[in-house]
Order: structure tokens, then C-alpha cells, then sequence
């Protein structure tokens, strides 16, 4: 089956240029028919899949390009191992950021600033420790 630029966009949901960006950086690439309109197959619509799903695991389209075109299996696993430690690395900097909110809105202080415990974790920051180590300082 072939799709024009219209339909492989309108398939996932995506604006037309999203699609001629991807093939500018090199992730997709159209065959062309004589009038110079692109013509997308079978194998377009996997990549475009295989595109999104990247980008949903927080890939970057210039590593998309490098996963893709990978020699071997080693370095794809090296580079989703280094994703997945980078993923691991937000994740544990969006739980201490839901931590530091959930104190502050439980905090019985009408003003945070005055609360204690925020001025030790403040205190432990000014001595250079970490925010995570800091919430558990005395």
C-alpha cells in the first residue's frame, strides 16, 4: 500500500511538516515519484512507529538516527542501556521533586520559608549536600 505525506500524517496524528523534518534529519526517506511527490510504503509506516515509540523512551531524534543505523546488535544495546540509565536519572530527579512539593504542601507552616526543616535542608545545601541527602539531614 502507498500513502501520500497527507495520509502517513493523518495516520498517526502528526502535522505533514513533522514528517519532512524527520526525513531532513536523515530518519525517513521517501520514494518520489515523478512529480516529485513523496510516496510512502509499508516500511515508511513501521518507521514512523518505530519513531514514536523512541521518542515516547525520551530518544532524541539525532540518537533515533544513530539506533537505526547501528552495525550491531552490541551498540544498539549500548546505546538503550545509556537511554535507559539517562530515564533512570529523570525519574529519580522527578521523585525528589515530588518529594520536596509533597513536604511543602504538608508543611504546617503558613509560610515554607519559616518551616524548620526547609531552613536544615537549605542550611545543608549551603555545605554542599546533595538535595536528596539534604531532605534526610537533621
Amino acid at each position: 500500500m502507498e500513502y501520500s505525506i497527507g495520509e502517513l500524517a493523518a495516520r498517526f496524528g502528526l502535522a505533514t511538516h513533522v514528517l519532512r523534518h524527520w526525513e531532513d534529519v536523515g530518519l525517513l526517506s521517501p520514494a518520489r515519484r515523478a512529480a516529485g511527490r513523496r510516496v510512502y510504503g509499508t516500511a515508511h509506516v513501521t518507521r514512523v512507529a518505530e519513531i514514536l515509540l523512541g521518542k515516547e523512551a525520551g530518544f532524541s531524534l539525532d540518537e533515533l538516527r544513530e539506533l537505526f543505523v547501528a552495525p550491531d546488535r552490541a551498540r544498539r544495546r549500548d546505546l538503550l542501556r545509556g537511554q535507559l540509565t539517562q530515564v533512570q536519572a529523570r525519574i529519580a530527579r522527578l521523585q525528589l521533586s515530588q518529594t520536596l512539593l509533597e513536604h511543602a504542601l504538608r508543611c504546617r507552616h503558613e509560610d515554607y520559608q519559616s518551616c524548620p526543616h526547609f531552613q536544615a535542608m537549605v542550611l545543608a545545601r549551603l555545605d554542599g549536600i546533595d538535595t536528596a541527602e539534604a531532605l534526610d539531614h537533621p
